[in-house]
């Protein structure tokens, strides 16, 4: 069994991708998925989500004809980002006091 991302981790990650540059939603899905274990399927839900508290905005480029859509992190998302963040570092050093680090203590 595969440890669960909760949706407040899933929305930090999107954010900090998103923070050092904009990506589509399909290259986004695939950079997330690089680092945990996420379906396509439920990303699109975190993006409305992100974009309906302001987090994020979205632009159109032309692309082959296309248009593909673009997400862009705002202010308030870089905000939300660092209370995320924040938020993790007391969370992992609770769980990491606890299970060991073993990079550091091993």
């Amino acid at each position: 069994m595969a440890i669960q991302v909760s949706s407040e981790l899933l929305d930090g990650s999107v954010l900090a991708i998103l923070a050092q540059q904009d990506y589509y939603g399909y290259a986004l899905t695939q950079r997330v998925q690089q680092a945990i274990k996420v379906s396509e399927s439920t990303m699109y839900p975190v993006l409305r989500r992100l974009k309906k508290n302001g987090w994020l905005t979205t632009y159109d480029e032309p692309y082959q004809g296309r248009n593909r859509r673009y997400y862009q992190i705002t202010t308030d998302g870089k905000e939300r980002l660092a209370t995320i963040q924040g938020e993790w570092k007391d969370f992992k050093l609770g769980i990491d006091s606890m299970l060991g680090d073993e990079i550091n203590h091993g």
